[in-house]
C-alpha cells in the first residue's frame, strides 16, 4: 500500500462552532482525511448534549474528560476517560454531560462529511480555542430539525399532547 503522509502540523487553527451547549473543535475535516472521516473535540456544558438521533454515517465517541451519559439504542453507559462507544448508522443515540463541570471527548464520523456540514450549517462560529460558552437562547427546534434532515440526520419531535 502506498500512502502518502499528512501531518497538520503549523497549519491555520482549526475551526470552532458552538451548538446545543457543545463547542465543537474540528481537528480533522473532511477533506484533510480525504474524504475518509472527520475529528471533532467536542467540549460539553454540564447537562448539555444532543437530543436523540440517528444518521446515516457511523459514529464514534471516545471520553477524554468528565462523565457522560450515551444512550445507544436501549442500552446507556455512564462513560468516563478512556470510555469508547461506536455508533452504527441507524441506530438511535444521544449524549448528555452528567458532570457538574464541562466534560470533553474527541467524535469521529465515518465517512464524516454530513455530520461536519451539518454543523458548519447550524453552528455559531467561535474563535479557535474558546473554553467559555456563550449564552444560549431558546434553540430554533424546527431550523435544527429541518436542516438535520438534509445531512442524513433524523431528529425525531416528541408527540405533542
Amino acid at each position: 500500500m502506498n500512502s502518502t503522509p499528512s501531518f497538520k502540523t503549523g497549519a491555520a487553527a482549526p475551526m470552532t462552532v458552538h451548538f446545543l451547549g457543545n463547542i465543537l473543535t474540528f481537528r480533522a475535516r473532511y477533506a484533510d482525511t480525504k474524504g475518509s472521516f472527520t475529528v471533532i473535540e467536542v467540549y460539553t456544558a454540564p447537562n448539555a448534549g444532543p437530543p436523540p438521533h440517528t444518521q446515516t454515517d457511523q459514529e464514534a465517541f471516545l471520553v477524554l474528560e468528565g462523565r457522560y451519559e450515551i444512550i445507544v439504542g436501549d442500552e446507556t453507559k455512564h462513560c468516563g476517560p478512556g470510555d469508547f462507544v461506536h455508533v452504527s448508522p441507524g441506530v438511535m443515540h444521544s449524549f448528555r454531560n452528567i458532570d457538574s463541570k464541562p466534560s470533553r471527548m474527541l467524535l469521529i464520523n465515518f465517512p464524516g462529511d454530513l455530520h461536519e456540514e451539518f454543523f458548519v450549517a447550524v453552528g455559531d462560529p467561535l474563535a479557535p480555542g474558546t473554553t467559555t460558552f456563550p449564552p444560549m437562547g431558546v434553540p430554533d427546534v424546527g431550523k435544527i430539525v429541518e436542516t438535520a434532515a438534509r445531512f442524513g440526520i433524523d431528529i425525531p419531535l416528541p408527540p405533542m399532547g
